[in-house]
């Protein structure tokens, strides 16, 4: 089932109800989950639903139609500030939260929430890229956290609790995303025309861990085929990472100009090598490999040559998992790519040598 077009969130949906229907709504909300599975088009329709005049909210079935759903809808609703992590910056810059130094606490997403509703009963705030909010930030927020203006709604939207300073935790209901099952996301594939075949589909469905973000990466044939290369080389001993590095920086560079989509490739080519070291792990340790027949076949060119332990492979995920949080930080590009590849390539002469 799905709620107003958002498919596989039906609990959280009913949590709101219920807490609508028994006037019982908190101030601050945390939604967490993977990238892609919904949150922030859920927190906007949440949004919609808290300030739409035609329909009351415990009904969880805003119109659409009226003024404030438009406005909603447009983003220019008065009463509904969303904040954003600009593109070039590593953290939510304090400004948009307390306004520009001459101006602090007179404009900012805290000083709009604590104004009274313009339109409606309610003034909503979106934050997203929480975790990207640091301890500057963080502190920022909690007076307003502490102390909610009357009938305002706070929602934060971050990837994991955890990735949030105590301060807002503690003050914060947590709302958790789960994964969207694979029929859900296979079916939004073809409906939003991302693909037009069920089989391509399926197998990006497969491969997205539940996000329609991901899977939507994914369908770039050309990042199939870098997989497939970066697979052999890794399968491979001595592992070529001068060679590596040289292509998969020409590889991320053909994404364009901007750094969010050299980014996003730069963390699929990641999450790639990752796999490929949980499933070597797993090779190592006996269990069942992934059905994944390209995965299985570097696995076992690599258990050819692999003579370290366990323990090695999984220094090769953590490298791989390390790599990934640099990329969210915007590490520089190039370096990341080559001390990343360097790393790799040590461990890979390690396990050889055993």
């Amino acid at each position: 089932m799905s709620w107003q077009g958002i498919a596989g969130h039906d609990e959280v949906v009913e949590r709101f109800r219920r807490g609508l229907e028994r006037g019982r709504l908190a101030s601050t909300f945390l939604f967490v989950g993977s990238a892609g599975v919904g949150k922030r088009a859920f927190a906007l329709k949440l949004g919609q639903t808290l300030l739409c005049q035609a329909s009351p909210a415990e009904a969880m079935n805003p119109c659409g139609r009226c003024p404030a759903c438009q406005q909603v809808l447009a983003g220019t609703h008065p009463d509904l500030d969303i904040i954003v992590k600009p593109a070039d910056k590593a953290t939510i810059p304090l400004e948009l939260l307390l306004g520009p130094p001459e101006r602090r606490m007179q404009e900012g997403l805290c000083h709009n929430l604590s104004l009274r509703p313009f339109m409606g009963g309610r003034k909503v705030a979106l934050i997203d890229d929480a975790d990207f909010l640091n301890e500057e930030g963080a502190n920022a927020l909690l007076k307003t956290l502490e102390e909610p203006p009357p009938r305002s709604v706070l929602i934060l939207i971050g990837t994991s609790a955890d990735k949030q300073l105590p301060t807002i935790r503690s003050r914060s209901q947590i709302i958790r995303f789960s994964p969207l099952p694979v029929g859900e996301l296979q079916s939004l594939l073809l409906s939003q025309q991302i693909v037009t075949g069920e089989e391509e589909a399926r197998r990006l469905a497969r491969y997205s861990d539940g996000s329609l973000e991901r899977a939507r990466e994914l369908a770039d044939a050309g990042l199939w085929e870098f997989r497939g290369q970066l697979l052999r080389t890794l399968s491979q001993s001595p592992v070529e990472t001068g060679r590596l590095a040289a292509a998969l920086n020409a590889f991320l560079e053909e994404a364009g100009t901007q750094a969010a989509l050299r980014r996003a490739r730069f963390r699929q080519v990641i999450v790639f090598a990752a796999e490929f070291y949980r499933q070597l792990l797993r090779a190592l340790a006996g269990a069942t490999l992934s059905d994944d027949e390209d995965l299985q076949t570097a696995v076992r060119a690599a258990m050819g040559w692999w003579r370290g332990e366990e323990e090695t492979a999984a220094a090769g995920l953590t490298r791989c998992l390390d790599a990934l949080e640099q990329v969210d930080r915007n590490a520089n590009q190039t370096t990341l790519v080559e001390c990343w590849l360097d790393d790799l390539g040590q461990l890979d002469r390690q396990a050889a040598r055993v």
